[in-house]
């Protein structure tokens, strides 16, 4: 069992940089594959970025290339996302997730998913 909790979201200016995190508990952190969503205001919860169990693989949407980092910290238990960039349709609520699955799934795909954290708000305003 893992427990995700998001942190750091808030408001920031277009152009601007925001770094959020997710905290887990629970054993076996490192054997992880987690990724980040978002859900703007009306629209669909979309893939942002994902990082393997040992944070030497990285993925991201076209939408945030370039502009975004994932990378985590096992022995913190901690995976960040920095947003530098940051345009005002970057605006939504950002998800962390996790799976024990390490190959062999859409990692795009919400229902790859085992473990959801509740989530934080990042609003970037023009």
């Amino acid at each position: 069992q893992v427990q995700l909790v998001e942190s750091g979201g808030g408001l920031a200016q277009a152009g601007g940089s925001l770094r959020v995190s997710c905290a887990a508990s629970g054993r076996f952190f490192s054997n992880f594959f987690i990724a980040w969503f978002r859900q703007g205001p009306g629209k669909e919860r979309d893939f942002v970025a994902a990082i393997n169990w040992s944070g030497a693989i990285t993925y991201y949407a076209d939408s945030v290339k370039g502009r975004f980092t994932i990378s985590r910290d096992n022995a913190k238990n901690t995976v960040y996302l920095q947003m530098n960039t940051l345009k005002p349709e970057d605006t939504a609520v950002y998800y962390c997730a996790a799976t024990n699955k390490q190959y062999g799934f859409d990692f795009r795909s919400l229902q790859s998913y085992d473990y959801w954290g509740q989530g934080t708000q990042v609003t970037v305003s023009s």
